[in-house]
């Protein structure tokens, strides 16, 4: 396009009004400016786009074809504007946010249900993946906003801590009874028990074979869990020995459904909370972030 747009923006108003009186009060210029802008386009053009006579003027067949394509143009302009302003008045945006199934249940949820009911215009899509991945994505630019585990390293992320969790060992006493009458009081539970662990594909596997290796903690009898759910069922119904987050178990402790077992050395505690690249933050992210914020 090689005019300016004022032009366009001129022709449009003129060929809607009929008359340059009526589109310099709408424009708030001068009549001569209007009659100029119009002689520029035409010249630019090399086509007459209106004729004039006593009572206004009249688009020529040329200027009703750039009259068409110039309605468009600006309907979708006024349409845009109106959408900002929308958005500004409602508080609305989107927000893409990654987390893993187990902390979307136990972590994400309560902090959506609250930040919705005090803004409830926006948009929030999930994407339900493993911390691993929940990382990539925020690097390729395909989320806003990712609930993880604190990364070793920064990767330019920001991370606003939510909470503290705790890895632990669990059993139900059922399972622990049963394994001492079977193999004796002074059977080791990690040797000779069922042992179960997220599969491989978990951040939180990692953690826990480091650790394991570390102490020289040997599961002989391994199985593989998906997911951080499934494995504490697996935990309830006596299935194994299962390594858990404790915070996600707290009642079943509370209760003596389930019981800690004790290790020579802690688990030290890991952080989970909300990353994100500060350069690429909206106002609907913004707004989510000072909601966090004041929740701690």
């Amino acid at each position: 396009m090689n005019q300016n747009l004022s032009q366009y923006k001129i022709f449009y108003e003129v060929a809607k009004a009929g008359n340059i009186s009526k589109a310099a009060k709408e424009l708030y210029i001068s009549q001569p400016a209007i009659s100029k802008a119009i002689s520029k386009l035409e010249d630019s053009l090399s086509t007459v786009l209106f004729t004039r006579n006593s009572r206004g003027v009249q688009l020529t067949e040329e200027g009703q074809i750039l009259f068409e394509h110039t309605s468009s143009a600006f309907e979708q302009l006024n349409a845009g504007e109106l959408e900002l302003k929308r958005v500004r008045e409602f508080n609305m945006g989107q927000i893409r946010i990654g987390v893993s199934n187990t902390l979307c249940r136990f972590i994400m949820v309560s902090y959506l249900k609250n930040f919705i009911e005090q803004y409830p215009h926006i948009k929030i899509s999930i994407d339900s993946q493993s911390t691993t991945h929940t990382l990539d994505m925020l690097e390729q630019q395909k989320i806003d906003l990712g609930l993880v585990a604190e990364p070793r390293t920064s990767r330019g992320l920001v991370f606003l801590p939510v909470m503290d969790i705790e890895d632990i060992f669990a059993a139900s006493p059922s399972y622990l009874e049963n394994f001492r009458l079977r193999e004796g009081d002074q059977a080791d539970v990690f040797q000779s028990g069922n042992v179960m662990l997220l599969d491989r594909t978990n951040i939180t596997r990692h953690y826990m074979d480091e650790y394991m290796a570390l102490n020289q903690i040997e599961a002989n009898n391994l199985l593989e869990v998906t997911t951080m759910d499934l494995l504490i069922e697996f935990v309830r119904i006596g299935l194994g020995v299962g390594s858990v987050i404790k915070e996600f178990i707290k009642d079943d402790l509370e209760t003596g459904k389930l019981v800690q077992l004790k290790l020579d050395v802690p688990i030290h505690k890991r952080t989970v909370g909300f990353a994100y690249y500060p350069n690429r933050t909206s106002k609907a992210l913004e707004t989510f972030i000072d909601f966090c914020r004041s929740r701690k």
